[in-house]
């Protein structure tokens, strides 16, 4: 039975259907936790000119961002409204919505 788990598994990471799922995961992730509300739905349109279009952004750039706003080591510009939202996403979830606008 160990077997066939671990055959099943390594079939779904060949077949590219694992990282499918983390980027659905990461769409999901960035309308619930709201980010659209902000930078708009598909990323490139935010409500006010300030706020950066994040569609297309390195993922780790855009990762290392959400993470210092979170941990306070960026505090600059629109930060505070951010740091509200970002204190409730776990680092995992951070990482597929970087991923996700990347892809974008």
């Amino acid at each position: 039975m160990k077997n066939i788990a671990t055959f099943a598994g390594a079939a779904l990471l060949s077949l590219g259907l694992v990282g499918t799922a983390v980027a659905a995961d990461g769409a999901a992730l960035y309308t619930s936790k709201g980010c659209s509300a902000c930078h708009g739905a598909d990323a490139k349109t935010p409500i006010m000119p300030t706020y950066p279009k994040l569609a297309g952004q390195n993922a780790q750039y855009a990762l290392n961002q959400m993470k210092d706003i979170k941990s306070g080591a960026r505090n600059n510009g629109q930060t505070a409204a951010m740091k509200g939202i970002v204190m409730s996403v776990s680092d995992e979830d951070l990482q597929a919505i970087a991923e996700w606008l990347a892809a974008q």
